[in-house]
């Protein structure tokens, strides 16, 4: 099992800034990519940001440009930095991560998601 544990979120002003972290726990060493979601009021859940276990990043058109998504493996810890906030970056912002689990000696495994509880970013002049 993964723990997901996201913070950072808050209050911010258009063009201003945040940072989100999610600390993982449990089995990381299993963890491969790690992603941001976020889902506004009324509006499915979307993908913003995702990075892979060596570091390579891929973004939504909406906030390319905008955010960066960073990792710090020795910390098991995944970070959000959120520039040039706009209204419609409101969002419950929650982190994801993949693991994929040996389990034989032959190299079977099963890939697993985990989800963080989500963590509440409001944009608001």
């Amino acid at each position: 099992q993964v723990q997901l544990v996201e913070s950072g979120g808050g209050s911010g002003q258009p063009g201003g800034s945040l940072r989100l972290s999610c600390v993982a726990s449990g089995r990381i060493t299993t963890i491969t990519d790690m992603y941001w979601y976020r889902q506004a009021p009324g509006k499915e859940r979307e993908l913003v940001a995702v990075i892979t276990k060596v570091g390579d990043t891929n973004y939504a058109d909406l906030v390319k440009g905008r955010f960066t998504i960073s990792r710090d493996n020795a910390k098991n810890t995944v970070y959000l930095q959120m520039n040039g906030l706009k209204e419609e970056d409101t969002a419950v912002y929650y982190c994801r991560a993949d693991a994929r689990i040996i389990v034989n000696v032959e190299g079977a495994y099963v890939d697993k998601v985990y989800w963080g509880k989500g963590t509440l970013v409001t944009v608001s002049s």
